[in-house]
Parts: structure tokens; C-alpha cells; sequence
């Protein structure tokens, strides 16, 4: 059976409860998310227990599935510790656990059987051997290694019964299967146990010896080298591939991004999904959906190992980032018509200002900043980050609806 008989999962990364509400408005059907302990991304906001019940509550009255992050490798004095974590977030009733160490899975198993166990791309699954030896162990779903081309993909998810899932979008780690040793080696910051300071993303030049404070850059870019620098993971123009391939969910990168990013991500994706489901036959790659993709900030993007084109797993030489020719400038807190949306402002905006509203669906819709009303009711001329004020648009909005600035004009870009 390939996964056209049942719609395939939009998996979506949450690094905190407005993320999750991002990740939600925009088309989710799960995400994945971190507690306080035992995840790799200890630089996101994460969830305390609390928080964690809070996130849950909200995820399953929109009918959207949460998956935490326990994808650490432990050490012998923490093995009490995540017992107890464990058994916490399966009170809580978390719709599975991502783990990576044979040991913390030993554990799930035991002190909670009943919650699923997701196995993370830390565990570097490769073949379907290794998929048949997981699920002999109880691991309900593989994420398939980046490594691994479409096809070998397919041969795991058509031989096996084990569900399998694949990135399809965002950064791609310089190590294999994300297990670095830079970070820990330069800043004593280890990236398996969630501290990874992405030293692959820095600029290095090369210094010889008798000539201290002479830097000569490796490639002739006088920005720098980017000899670590992976570029980014793109499979839009490439989704009746993976629905029909047999993966069963389709994850999106990035829980430390920010939430212009989470919202452009899942809803191209989102739409690209039931596009084809609507019309797999006649199914086309909507223009704008690039655009999108192609307008938040990327180290440029590739289609990884998919495919086995070598040049697509070549280093970005050239520069560090792709940015965007767009600024967020809020979301929408309340909109009951056009004649007055309250936003909550992210960066400085002006009255007339040409913008972009994203909505849950279709293209984004340009207008313009007809007038800013602040806290007093006084129309101003420019409202600050942080700021809580009322705009006027000719477009009606939705609450979590992204309202972005142009910063270049389209042409010239």
C-alpha cells in the first residue's frame, strides 16, 4: 500500500507555545516539540511540564498530534532522572516520544508502553535491517536518515511495517546523521546533549604560523569560507515523489527558527499536500509556493541525498546566508474586518508601508499600512517592536495571520 491510500503527515517543528500556535493556523497535522531536559535543542524555548499540558490541551482540540523530544545519549547518573521525566510527560498523555538511545528506549518501554516511540535521526537508520531490528524492539516509527536517497527510502517503507518518516525541509547538519563533534571539541559545548553552538556555520580562514593576525580566506571570497557550510533541505518540487514512496509523515527542520519561518514552511507544504491529494493527476508546483520557500533565510537550497546528485550535496561556497526581501512585521491578534486589525508589532513599521498578509491558504495578499492607531486611540505615524496597535488594511486578516513588510521591490530582486 503506498501512503496515496492515506494522506500523509505534515510534521512541524515547535520551539515554543507561540510556535505551536503558528504551526497549528498554518496546517500542521503533528509537531514535535522539547522539554526543559533531554532534547538536542536546549537553545530553544522548550516546555516545562506545565507548559507541556498546556500545548497538549491546545494541539488536540484542533485535532493536531504532539510528539516530544528525548533524543539525548545519557550518561549513567541521569538514568533515574529521565525514568521519572518519562513517566511525567506519559501522564500527561503525549502522543509519542522521539528517543535515539537504545537505553532511554529500554526505558519508555517500561515505565510507559503505552506511548509510542518515534526513533530519531540521531540513530542514523540506514537500511531496512536496521528499520526490522527497531520495530522488533517496539519503535513504532524510523525517521529515515538524511543520507539515504528516495529510493532506498521506498525499499523501507514497502518492506517493512514500521512507520517511516523523512525531513523534507530546512538545514542540513556537516556530520553524519547530525552527530557532530565540533561544537563540543571548540566551545565544550556538545551537540548530542542539546548545546550545539553550530560552529559548521562560521566563517574560517586560514592563518599561517610566523604571521600571526594574517587571515587568508580558504576560497577567494573576501567574506570568508564556508568549507562546513551544508546548504538547506527543499523537496517541494518534489512531493507526489514522497507521498507515493510509502513515508508516512513528512518532517519540517527547525525548532529554534522563528515563527516567519515555521508559518512559510507549513503552509506551502500544507497546501502542496492536499493540492496533490485533490488532483494528484493533474497536479502542478504553484509559483508562489517557491517564492515563499525562497524568501526566508536560507544557506541555499538543495534537494540533500534524495536523488544522488552530487552537486546537490556540495557546500554553499559563496555566501553565508540567502535573505529575504521581506521584514516580519507583526501577527494578528484579533481581526474582525479590515477597518481595524489589532497586531502585536515585530519590527518597526510606518504608515504606508507596503506589506504582505499570509493567511492560513493561498498566495499572500499585498496591501498597505493605511493607518496605525496606538494604545490611546491616536493615529501615529509608526509603531515600535513590541508595541500593541491597531492597523487599517483594504485585506480582512485572522487571528495568527503574519503580516510581512517588503523591504525591496519584487522587480528588482
Amino acid at each position: 500500500m503506498t501512503q496515496i491510500d492515506k494522506k500523509i503527515e505534515l510534521l512541524a517543528p515547535v520551539g515554543n507555545f507561540e510556535k505551536l500556535e503558528i504551526a497549528v493556523h498554518y496546517g500542521a497535522d503533528a509537531v514535535y516539540l522539547g522539554g526543559k531536559e533531554f532534547s538536542l535543542r536546549n537553545f530553544s524555548g522548550n516546555f516545562t511540564l506545565a507548559e507541556l499540558e498546556k500545548a497538549l490541551g491546545f494541539a488536540h482540540t484542533h485535532g493536531v498530534k504532539v510528539y516530544l523530544t528525548c533524543n539525548v545519549f545519557l550518561r549513567n547518573s541521569e538514568q533515574t532522572a529521565v525514568a521519572d521525566y518519562l513517566q511525567s510527560v506519559g501522564d500527561l498523555g503525549i502522543d509519542a516520544v522521539i528517543i535515539s538511545d537504545p537505553g532511554i528506549i529500554a526505558t519508555a518501554r517500561k515505565r510507559i508502553p503505552n506511548i509510542p516511540i518515534h526513533l530519531s535521526t540521531q540513530a542514523n537508520t540506514t537500511n531496512l535491517n536496521s528499520a526490522l531490528f527497531w520495530q522488533n524492539f517496539g519503535v513504532k516509527r524510523i525517521n529515515a536518515a538524511r543520507e539515504l536517497s528516495l529510493d532506498e527510502i521506498r525499499e523501507i517503507a514497502e518492506a517493512g511495517e514500521i512507520e517511516v518518516e523523512a525531513f523534507v525541509h530546512g538545514a542540513m547538519c556537516v556530520a553524519y546523521s547530525g552527530r557532530c563533534l565540533l561544537s563540543g571539541f571548540m566551545t565544550g559545548r556538545e551537540s548530542n546533549r542539546g548545546m550545539c553552538t553550530h560552529p559548521c556555520r562560521w566563517n574560517y580562514a586560514v592563518v599561517e604560523e610566523t604571521r600571526p593576525g594574517e587571515y587568508y580566506p580558504i576560497t577567494e571570497d573576501d567574506r570568508g569560507s564556508y568549507i562546513f557550510n551544508s546548504r538547506d533541505l527543499c523537496m517541494i518540487n518534489h512531493i507526489p515523489e514522497l507521498i507515493t514512496s510509502g513515508i508516512f509523515s513528512l518532517k519540517i527542520e527547525g525548532r529554534m527558527k522563528g515563527i516567519n519561518y515555521v508559518a512559510s514552511a507549513v503552509k506551502v507544504y500544507r497546501e502542496a499536500i492536499d493540492t496533490f491529494y485533490e488532483k494528484p493527476e493533474g497536479y502542478s508546483v504553484e509559483d508562489y509556493w517557491i517564492h515563499e520557500l525562497s524568501n526566508i533565510s536560507s544557506r541555499g537550497l538543495s534537494t540533500g541525498f534524495y536523488f544522488g546528485d552530487p552537486d546537490q550535496i556540495l557546500p554553499n561556497f559563496e555566501n553565508q546566508m540567502q535573505q529575504s526581501q521581506y521584514r516580519l512585521a507583526g501577527k494578528v491578534l484579533e481581526a474582525g474586518d479590515s477597518s481595524l486589525t489589532r497586531v502585536e508589532v515585530r519590527n518597526k513599521v510606518f504608515k504606508g508601508d507596503r506589506v504582505n498578509i499570509i493567511g492560513a491558504s493561498g498566495p499572500p495578499r499585498p496591501d498597505v499600512i493605511k493607518e496605525i492607531i496606538d494604545g490611546t486611540g491616536r493615529s501615529v505615524p509608526y509603531a515600535q517592536p513590541g508595541s500593541m496597535v491597531h492597523m487599517v488594511f483594504d485585506t480582512d486578516c485572522s487571528p495568527l495571520d503574519l503580516i510581512r513588510r517588503i523591504e525591496t521591490d519584487p522587480q528588482d530582486s
